[in-house]
Order: structure tokens, then sequence, then C-alpha cells
């Protein structure tokens, strides 16, 4: 199994977000997850990243506590994709390539253009070249942009907070239609935080409702 979350209860000053959730995703399942506000969504999606770790029970990728990695190598198995898209002053180049130049990807291998240029048109962002400035972008590109930048990790799983819910509708359907793909073609491990009703059209999602008293499936 590639995640386990096993009896995960979260607090903040003593108080409950959520309590014993246990679940289990495999490479190539999609799990979407809704709630009201303030169950914890997002909590737990930073539990994943560890961004923070929990109160009380246990995470696991592939087999092994979340304590056994180094938290650089986690974050690069496991991307977490924020609502509002990280840009930074530069070029669209200089944005994907961003995270090749930290101390802990030293030795991996630094795409081409010819990847980077694959990846925007598999994103439909044939209109923007390498050499943009990023900031000037539209909030749907900056957030493909992200998902791109996520992908040249070659992570095993991606969390996705809300990632559309600020996106016009064409820029929305492009997205949800490559997390599909991503599920079922490349066998990514997708969890996804959403308030919208996201129905993937070729495969079968796993949906889930967080509340504080812990982690409800639905039917799908």
């Amino acid at each position: 199994m590639l995640l386990e979350l096993i009896d995960v209860s979260l607090a903040f000053n003593d108080n409950a977000l959520f309590s014993d959730v246990s679940l289990a995703v495999d490479a190539g399942d999609l799990v979407i997850i809704g709630g009201p506000s303030g169950s914890g969504k997002s909590s737990l999606l930073r539990l994943l990243n560890r961004l923070n770790d929990p109160t009380s029970g246990q995470i696991n990728l592939d087999g092994r506590p979340f304590r056994d990695y180094r938290v650089v190598e986690l974050r690069r198995q496991i991307c977490y994709i924020q609502q509002s898209p990280v840009i930074v002053e530069g070029t669209v180049k200089q944005n994907l390539l961003l995270p090749f130049g930290f101390e802990s990807l030293r030795g991996f291998e630094t795409p081409t253009d010819e990847i980077l240029i694959d990846l925007l048109h598999k994103f439909k962002l044939d209109d923007i070249t390498l050499s943009d400035q990023a900031m000037v972008l539209s909030v749907g590109q900056k957030q493909r942009l992200a998902f791109i930048r996520a992908l040249l990790l070659q992570p095993k799983a991606l969390l996705l907070d809300e990632p559309t819910s600020a996106l016009d509708q064409d820029s929305r359907l492009v997205v949800e239609e490559y997390v599909e793909r991503l599920a079922s073609e490349e066998n990514l491990a997708i969890l996804m935080v959403t308030h919208l009703d996201f129905k993937p059209k070729h495969m079968k999602a796993r949906r889930y409702m967080l509340k504080r008293g812990g982690l409800e499936e639905r039917a799908g």
C-alpha cells in the first residue's frame, strides 16, 4: 500500500479537528475528500506532506512510517499543490525548474526544454513560452504551472487542495481531465480536497466526507 493513515487524530490547543481517521491509498487511486468548512480537510493534506504531525496515530509511505523519511525526500514523493499556486518573479522556465536549484535535489536530472514544452502542451498552455514572465499569467495558467512543476519531480502521490476553485470553466476542465489521466494512466495516487462536484469520466473515484468524528466514505 502506498499511503496509510492509521487512527490519525489532529488537535490544536486541545481543539480536535478530527479523530481516528484511517485510510489506505494505493497507486492509481483517486480519492476525493469533501466536508464542511473548518472540518480539517486542508489540515489533513498538510499531515500527508508533513507540514504538521498528527496528535496521535501513524502515517506510512510504502509501509514505512513518515518519521523514517527525510522530510525533503518525503515531499518529493508526495507533492502538495495549494489552492493559491506558489509563483515567483521570473520566467515560466525559471518557475518550473525552481525545485532543481535546491540542495535536496542535487544529482536529480534537470528536465530539458523539450520536456517542459511537452508538458505545457499537455496542459493546454501552448499560448505561453518558457521565456514569458510567470507573474503576468492568469490564475488558471499559474495553477497549471504548479501542476507541471510538481510532476517534474516524479512523485508517487499528489495532494490537491481545492485545485480548481479559483479557475474559470475552461481551466477547470483542463485540470480535472489531467488529474483523472494522472491516476488512470500514470498510476499516481491523487488525494483531492474540493467542494465542487468533480465526477471523473473514465474511472471511479473514492469519495469521503471529513467531519469532526472522522472520515466517512460516500457512494461514488
